[in-house]
């Protein structure tokens, strides 16, 4: 196999339908992106200045979820979920909802889904055997117990929290990050004590991954702001940072009451030994200097820039938290602030925060949130399915906020067991079929090493992100080319040219697929196995964990036929599998 394929080889594949350009087997499709009038409620302009400056009002922000301890079980509420969406949506759909999906395919869907790798040909070969009509449930389960479980959801996050960094040094965070994010992931730490850790977090970053969010803000009062609400709530108030938010409530006075929960955070540089680091404390007075201007320093109130005299000092903000309308009292520490700010934005009197990550992860699941993009949601936003966005709120806040419940609940769903299609168009029914979704970069690449049989030393599943110039490892490297931000709507992330050629070229990627080395799995499985039909299946099996039908069969064997090598023509069609659309996406 050449290090760069010729033009005739690629066109070959491309009529096989396994090169990458072709988009095979009902492979996304660029949809038409939904205009802001068709995911925004109208409201009317001449009454938002008079109701919402009333400060009286900040509590009508949020309406409370009741707290009430829930034994409901995940089949029993995905059940009355199904019903829900039957009642607020399907009922009036022109389209009627696509059929369960096969065992194949909810095998892999579910375990890129929880563990962001693909199933091996023993564990889809176990599950088609396996003939309990709970099956599905149980591999929900086994998934939820894999270390990579943590891992896997550890990556989202970490991509949410860094990808709106505010400059390359916050990268130091991202490994702690990481480590803190699997390890309490796996334990099942509940999502409102771990919210609670990233708004309170300070100490070292290499020690303490919950510093993150600051971190990567590098402190700044409005961008930590600006972020909290936006990962635990799902809202974008940062608008309303310069002037009152345009499409939404938010007045430019409730963006800095929130602000002034944290002024006096700051992120200052630390050394220990010859290792240059920083770390996230909390001043309770203004600092003696202001230092360089490389570093934003804490103070000790937070104050409303005037608009009109810039210069000037502005107002002082006595910190409230807008979705509740709860007032900090006089004389609190830094600590007691977001402290109690913490409380309050994870209490069940905020129906945003769980409404959030049930969003989020609904997203991420079925292919589409109640809300789009995932990140702006709010009492101006409309929820496709209302009633069942407050059924899942409920039960999530009656289970104590336990996050593999709730993807247990999701993944039991009909609305996520259905077969997938291509994203809908904006006037069409929402949730009638599960949707493609882009795999992440650290999802490919994992499901590279699983389909080529790529050593962990080579992978080195370390974190990804690395510091500008420490980008060396393969995963980096790949990271660096692939990654998105998660929070992006999926119908605005589209592949790139230094994707498609680190997929088709890379020298590293091709030691793998030679099949004339005994050393790779392709070279073991073409000098063990004569038969070429039985080979065409195990590959198929590697990099997209399904059989192949008849006709790709005969294809492949009709290739290996006119080709005048064996090993590259089997090697050609393991390149294909790993660069057509189907691997790269999760149907």
């Amino acid at each position: 196999m050449s290090f760069s394929r010729s033009a005739t080889t690629m066109l070959a594949l491309a009529t096989m339908g396994l090169f990458i350009g072709a988009a095979p087997r009902g492979a996304p499709s660029a949809a038409p992106k939904s205009s802001l009038a068709a995911t925004t409620a109208a409201k009317p302009a001449s009454s938002t200045k008079s109701i919402y400056a009333d400060k009286n009002f900040a509590g009508k922000n949020s309406t409370p979820i009741p707290k009430i301890a829930s034994t409901r079980t995940p089949a029993e509420v995905a059940a009355k979920a199904d019903a829900l969406l039957q009642e607020e949506l399907l009922s009036t759909s022109k389209t009627a909802p696509t059929a369960r999906c096969n065992d194949a395919t909810f095998l892999r869907r579910a375990t890129l889904d929880l563990t962001g790798e693909i199933p091996t040909p023993d564990e889809l070969e176990h599950f088609a055997a396996d003939k309990s009509p709970d099956k599905r449930a149980k591999l929900v389960e086994a998934l939820l117990a894999k270390p990579d479980y943590g891992v896997n959801w550890a990556h989202y996050w970490r991509d949410v929290i860094m990808a709106r960094r505010a400059e390359d040094r916050s990268l130091l965070v991202a490994m702690p990050l990481t480590k803190y994010l699997t390890e309490e992931l796996n334990k099942n730490t509940p999502w409102d004590q771990l919210a609670r850790s990233f708004i309170t977090a300070k100490g070292s970053i290499d020690e303490n991954g919950d510093t993150a969010i600051i971190m990567a803000q590098m402190g700044n009062t409005e961008d930590v702001t600006s972020e909290i609400t936006r990962i635990f709530m799902g809202i974008q108030i940062s608008c309303a940072n310069c002037h009152n938010h345009p499409t939404d409530r938010w007045q430019r006075e409730q963006f800095h009451e929130l602000a002034a929960f944290f002024p006096r955070v700051e992120v200052r540089p630390m050394k220990v030994g010859e290792k240059r680091s920083f770390e996230v404390i909390g001043l309770n007075r203004d600092p003696l200097f202001k230092g360089n201007n490389m570093i934003r320093r804490a103070s000790a109130e937070h104050y409303m820039p005037d608009l009109k005299n810039p210069a000037a000092k502005g107002t002082r903000m006595e910190p409230v938290f807008f979705a509740t309308g709860d007032k900090l009292s006089p004389g609190k520490s830094d600590e007691e602030r977001r402290r109690d700010l913490a409380n309050w934005l994870t209490s069940p009197r905020d129906e945003w925060f769980a409404k959030a990550i049930i969003n989020r992860l609904w997203s991420e699941l079925v292919g589409e949130g109640f809300y789009e993009p995932v990140d702006d949601m709010g009492p101006d936003r409309q929820c496709s399915a209302p009633k069942t966005m407050q059924l899942l709120a409920v039960e999530f806040v009656g289970h104590d906020y336990d996050v593999k419940w709730l993807y247990r609940t999701i993944m039991t769903t009909s609305a996520y067991q259905r077969e997938s299609r291509s994203r809908r168009n904006p006037d069409e029914t929402p949730f009638i079929a599960s949707t493609h979704q882009q795999l992440r970069a650290d999802q490919i690449f994992t499901s590279l090493t699983k389909a080529l049989g790529i050593h962990e030393s080579f992978a080195d599943t370390g974190v990804a992100y690395r510091p500008r110039g420490q980008a060396r490892n393969p995963r980096a490297q790949f990271d660096a080319v692939f990654n998105y931000d998660p929070s992006t709507r999926r119908d605005e992330i589209s592949g790139s040219i230094p994707q498609a050629l680190m997929l088709m070229n890379s020298y590293q990627l091709a030691r793998f697929e030679k099949g004339t080395n005994r050393a790779t799995d392709l070279g073991r499985l073409l000098a063990e196995e004569k038969n070429d039909e039985k080979v065409v299946v195990d590959l198929y099996r590697r990099a997209l964990a399904r059989d192949p039908q008849s006709s790709e069969v005969q294809t492949c064997l009709t290739y290996v036929k006119k080709s005048n090598s064996r090993s590259e023509a089997f090697e050609d069609i393991l390149w294909s599998l790993v660069n057509c659309t189907e691997f790269l996406h999760r149907k």
